[in-house]
């Protein structure tokens, strides 16, 4: 029978089954002409991927013939890659932000693609083919930006160290499509138009203005379930679980002792009637209604409905607004319910679609409506609608087949290529490491170059769309340089050194040492230099400088009972930030110096020098005479030199040999205060005096304490 317009020829080559379909388009609409369905006689289709190419052929071939029987001949298909073929695969990708700088979108965009081609690269390892380039990216989704572990909205113009994606990429090994137009040239057929089942199905179901919408859409055929997911206003990402009709039919085979064929017709029987009779394999033969016979193998049905349940949640991170059920397996009942409850969704958010769905379909047989006819007149429509082509581009003097899920970048070829685009920028220049007053300090190199990326010979960017024929080419970037820097880059002290002499700040300059040598802020550095950035100067350089007279704090260096002791002037004081030092103390940049000796006067170390840095060789008390605070000393242990008793003002030298003695402890007299003050007694006849000791009328040789008041007055007699 000849037709007077032209008609779509769409195969659709399932893992059970082929199904062989011709439309004719009327302006916007199409029928649905003629079906013809054939199932394999063996397994020669395992998850879509054709595993015997000839067997396959041969179904093809019958099912062409038959329709070529009752119309014309057919040398053009439709055909379509199975959606269970495709694989997600998630990959992170990390970079040092002091190594690859993202600045702008293109530095972003070599990120997001350097971790799809990290997915592809671990789907490589996964199988027998470890060449990355064998299989095809049709889309990519980015999870999530982190910025040193932390997630983060984007990683533009961001500091830290380390910068990393993660996303969910999808893949088509490219040895589906091969086998599958081997298959077509094999019967004599032409490849009119290609497409990915998900698309097909969504395209015909799933209209572009609903993609917005987060929905769901499951082909369930027999032995996988195929999963997408729009929103946005694209597919966001596809999936499949090898859980189908088939695990159904397996129940029913289980629990009522059929073989998987019988089992299999009494699963369809159901769909169409609600009597049911059958014989197992002992002979006996029962008879049920549809629901009764469904209802022993709930526990597998849920099963079916919480697998795809995990699956939808694990791709889109969340329930969905709503879900499409298509396919053979969709009509096994309470399956819609038990996958609402698993995705708590309302029940009617969960449905099942036939080809009635379609928008401007028309089946002229009636009887051909049901969700399993869906995905093959979605072939149909979409791969000539929306067709999927392959684009040859040359990478690098390198052929390569891309194929056109979406509008290819240069950046999708490169990762076809396996070139991971990150590592084509020029490596960081060598940092150098030097040591500041003992403190390591890095100077980082200057950072690689981008590499160089032409398409046609003119310099394009990675995110700048391809078509056929184009030449692209991508040129290493050329490594970073050591960093050029100088001393005053690593100097974060001024060359003015500074310290406090008596509350006045006081200013030196202060000496750079580059590996022991005087140096200029300005010098270049190398690696391993090592820079002293101090002043050299000691205590004494300060107080000469500041004009005090440092023979006072020479130390006189003696023996005391057998003992080194180095002795300084009792009135002096040299402190530096509080602590007592010595000339030689090297001065530091902020320190706080304390000095103090007399304006004149012998610097010369004495006995009573020599008391004074001891301590504890003195008794001493304070007493009120004359309205006159004094103090008494007597000396608790004697000094001598040579077996010479040792008076105050004995002169000390260096290394002389002193030894202490102790002394009897005698009682404070009046009379010692003759020798601590100058009593005038005056002269002439008839001359008497007073003297009290706290008011009480006392001697000379009275014994006074510490605190006594003692009151000395002279009268004349009258």
């Amino acid at each position: 029978m000849e037709l007077d317009s032209p008609t779509l020829f769409a195969l659709d080559i399932g893992t059970r089954s082929v199904v062989g379909l011709l439309l004719r388009q009327r302006g916007t609409q199409h029928e649905l002409i003629d079906i013809e369905i054939m199932e394999h006689e063996e397994r020669s289709m395992l998850d879509g991927q054709i595993h015997n190419i000839p067997a396959v052929a041969s179904v093809i071939k019958a099912v062409k013939n038959k329709l070529e029987e009752r119309h014309y001949p057919l040398e053009k298909a439709c055909v379509a890659a199975a959606g269970r073929s495709l694989l997600t695969k998630r990959a992170t990708y990390s970079v040092r932000l002091d190594e690859q700088l993202l600045h702008t979108r293109e530095d972003l965009l070599n990120l997001e693609l350097s971790a799809v081609g990290q997915a592809q690269y671990q789907l490589s390892l996964e199988s027998d083919d470890t060449s990355a380039s064998r299989y095809d990216c049709v889309g990519y989704s980015v999870l999530e930006y982190r910025l040193d572990g932390t997630p983060i909205g984007s990683l533009l113009q961001q500091n830290g160290k380390e910068a990393e994606i993660e996303i969910i990429a999808t893949f088509l090994p490219k040895v589906v499509v091969e086998s599958l137009l081997q298959a077509l040239h094999q019967v004599g057929l032409q490849l009119e138009a290609l497409t990915l089942e998900p698309i097909a199905a969504i395209d015909v179901l799933i209209p572009a203005s609903m993609r917005r919408l987060n929905v769901a859409l499951v082909d369930i055929g027999a032995g996988t379930s195929d999963i997408a997911l729009t929103a946005n206003g694209s597919v966001q990402a596809y999936g499949m679980v090898p859980t189908a009709g088939d695990e159904i039919t397996e129940a029913l085979s289980d629990h009522y002792l059929l073989d998987f064929p019988e089992a299999e017709k009494i699963k369809r029987q159901s769909l169409e009637t609600d009597k049911i009779s059958m014989t197992d394999i002992l002979g006996l033969t029962t008879d049920y209604t549809s629901s009764e016979l469904f209802e022993p193998i709930t526990p597998s049905i849920q099963h079916l409905a919480h697998t795809i349940a995990n699956e939808i949640l694990e791709l889109n991170g969340k329930p969905p607004k709503a879900v499409m059920l298509v396919g053979g397996g969709s009509q096994t009942p309470m399956l819609p319910q038990m996958l609402a409850k698993a995705l708590q969704l309302p029940p009617e958010r969960v449905a099942v679609r036939g080809i009635d769905a379609i928008q401007n379909f028309i089946a002229l047989d009636p009887d051909l409506m049901g969700p399993e006819l869906v995905t093959p007149v979605g072939i149909a429509i979409a791969a000539k609608q929306n067709p999927i082509h392959y684009v040859s581009v040359q990478v690098n003097d390198r052929t390569l087949r891309l194929f056109d899920a979406k509008e290819l970048t240069i950046g999708d070829a490169f990762v076809s290529a396996g070139i991971d685009v990150v590592k084509q920028y020029g490596k960081p220049g060598f940092a150098i490491v030097v040591k500041v007053n003992g403190n390591l300090v890095s100077i980082p190199g200057h950072p690689g170059k981008a590499p160089t990326i032409c398409k046609n010979g003119q310099p394009a960017l990675i995110s700048d769309l391809i078509k056929e024929g184009d030449q692209l080419t991508i040129k290493k970037g050329e490594d970073g340089t050591p960093p050029i820097a100088t001393i005053g880059d690593v100097i974060e002290q001024s060359a003015v050194f500074t310290c406090q002499v008596n509350e006045h700040l006081y200013e030196l300059t202060a000496e750079i040492r580059r590996n022991g040598q005087r140096a200029d802020l300005n010098q270049q550095l190398i690696d391993r230099d090592e820079i002293i950035i101090g002043t050299n100067y000691s205590l004494r350089d300060i107080l000469l400088k500041n004009k005090f007279n440092t023979e006072w704090f020479k130390p006189t260096k003696i023996k005391v009972d057998g003992q080194d002791q180095s002795i300084l002037h009792r009135k002096t004081k040299l402190l530096v930030n509080g602590r007592a030092v010595h000339l030689d103390h090297a001065i530091k940049q902020g320190d706080h110096i304390t000095v103090d000796h007399p304006d004149k006067g012998d610097p010369s170390i004495t006995a009573d020098d020599v008391r004074h840095h001891l301590g504890n060789t003195q008794q001493s008390i304070e007493i009120l005479f004359n309205s006159e605070r004094l103090r008494l000393n007597k000396n608790t242990t004697e000094l001598y030199r040579s077996s010479e008793k040792m008076s105050a003002e004995t002169a000390v030298n260096h290394d002389d040999s002193i030894v202490t003695q102790s002394e009897d402890l005698t009682p404070f007299v009046i009379q010692d205060l003759f020798a601590v003050t100058d009593i005038q007694i005056p002269t002439g006849p008839n001359q008497t005096f007073s003297l009290t000791c706290n008011q009480q009328t006392a001697e000379f040789t009275a014994v006074i304490n510490h605190g006594d008041t003692i009151e000395l007055s002279f009268s004349r007699l009258k």
